[in-house]
């Protein structure tokens, strides 16, 4: 019994002692204050942008800054500002049908793009670089295009002149496949960039990751063409397809839904 005694309240001393341990234990964690997460601002540059020499392509309120592909002006319909955001909207699927695509309203020729973008499902669209304008007006205006698609639901994605893979997500549209590709989703922001150095080095990047890379106007990239639908002479009745020394930047409207915003451009040199 005396045991027994003992027993018990040792056992009811380390109880106490377990207890004054969680007490403190989450008396403690009480006090961790949570740090505050820094919210990036949208359709602003940073001092350190600025002092890079980025220049911002939309203001989020306007439409300055763009035109119509092979207009004077802004389409009057198709796209809208809305909460922040470019948008490319709805309408059959098809290219360059409804409201157009749209043009920076400068040309470049190295430098550095970035846009956010967010699709909606099965969507297509796409950034064009190096668009001159002097194809004859009909459809999507001719360029470089880093390819936005949903690769999932729209068929595209599994089709190419001759190189597979050539037409998803990242790509060199129907010229060379994107490769390591992190995609947060449909409905979800992404960033893609494009970069085009002063020695027509290019590459494309989505989410921070690098997903291809090539020298523009290499014999490497004049065989990819010649493959691609681009070989067709339309395609190069104003010179060498995708060889101009500078061209438009261009946002496509190929009848789906698309957003984009945090749009800018630094010119490299």
């Amino acid at each position: 019994m005396k045991t027994l005694v003992i027993c018990t309240a040792m056992s009811a001393m380390i109880l106490c002692a377990c207890g004054g341990k969680n007490t403190q234990s989450t008396e403690e964690t009480a006090k961790v204050v949570p740090m505050a997460v820094i919210t990036p601002a949208i359709n602003q540059l940073t001092d350190q942008e600025k002092a890079e020499g980025w220049a911002l392509l939309f203001d989020g309120k306007t439409t300055k800054g763009w035109r119509g592909a092979h207009k004077d002006a802004f389409p009057d319909h198709g796209w809208m500002v809305k909460d922040g955001e470019l948008i490319v909207q709805k309408s059959d699927g098809s290219e360059s049908t409804n409201g157009g695509d749209i043009v920076t309203e400068g040309e470049y020729s190295a430098f550095e793009f970035s846009v956010d973008f967010k699709i909606t499902e099965g969507a297509n669209s796409g950034i064009k670089y190096f668009v001159t304008e002097q194809e004859k007006q009909k459809g999507s205006a001719y360029g470089l295009e880093f390819q936005l698609l949903d690769d999932a639901k729209h068929p595209d994605a599994k089709l190419y002149t001759t190189f597979p893979g050539s037409r998803t997500l990242g790509s060199l549209y129907d010229l060379k496949k994107s490769e390591n590709i992190h995609f947060n989703g449909v409905g979800e922001w992404n960033t893609a960039v494009v970069k085009v150095f002063p020695n027509n080095h290019v590459e494309h990047w989505l989410n921070g990751v690098k997903v291809l890379e090539y020298e523009r106007g290499s014999k490497e990239f004049r065989d990819l063409v010649k493959g691609s639908k681009y070989a067709d002479p339309s395609y190069n009745a104003g010179g060498a397809f995708g060889e101009a020394p500078k061209g438009h930047i261009l946002l496509q409207d190929h009848g789906d839904e698309v957003a984009f915003r945090n749009i800018k451009v630094k010119e490299l040199k």
